[in-house]
């Protein structure tokens, strides 16, 4: 899949050479980097300055991985699945870059503050999220064009739409 500047694809296909290759191995984890979801989250993560970044729900790694790419740092990913986390790592090594991996329930746990963060999960899951998180800007996804986040302290700035589903680009208001 060709996703701003990246071609997402697994490591037994060639990416073209006018992109930025990032090779997703999934194994047992969530994601190939081909759902609607996962390509505009690294789309709207694409436009943005890099800066830290938690990538929430990380699955195989491709946002976080995407994001690493382009410069974002630190790169924390955390999953609720120790098998999502593992993944992660041996992408993100396949990669050539490196994420702070841990297994961790982003509803319950101590998040920690970062300037940017990517939840692409359920809306319940989301709208937990938007309570809990010390983030300058947020990019939400994981539900169906037609559903609308409750917000909290967030601000919509953009909205992306593709194949039903949605992506929003919020930022903390102030």
């Amino acid at each position: 899949m060709r996703v701003g500047p990246f071609w997402i694809g697994p490591p037994w296909e060639r990416p073209p050479r006018d992109v930025v290759p990032v090779l997703i191995e999934p194994g047992r984890a969530f994601g190939t980097g081909a759902h609607a979801t996962t390509r505009l989250c690294v789309e709207l993560v694409a436009e943005l300055e890099p800066q830290g970044l938690l990538d929430i729900g990380c699955g195989s790694g491709a946002v976080a991985i995407a994001a690493a790419l382009l410069g974002f740092a630190p790169v924390v990913a955390v999953d609720v699945d120790p098998v999502a986390v593992e993944t992660a790592l041996r992408n993100a090594a396949a990669n050539g870059v490196r994420l702070d991996a841990r297994t961790l329930d982003a509803t319950t746990a101590s998040l920690p503050t970062t300037a940017v963060a990517v939840a692409n999960v359920s809306l319940g899951v989301v709208e937990t999220l938007l309570r809990r998180l010390e983030a300058t800007l947020v990019v939400t996804s994981g539900y169906l064009e037609r559903d609308a986040p409750v917000l909290g302290p967030y601000r919509r700035v953009a909205r992306r739409a593709l194949d039903g589903w949605a992506a929003d680009l919020l930022e903390r208001a102030q």
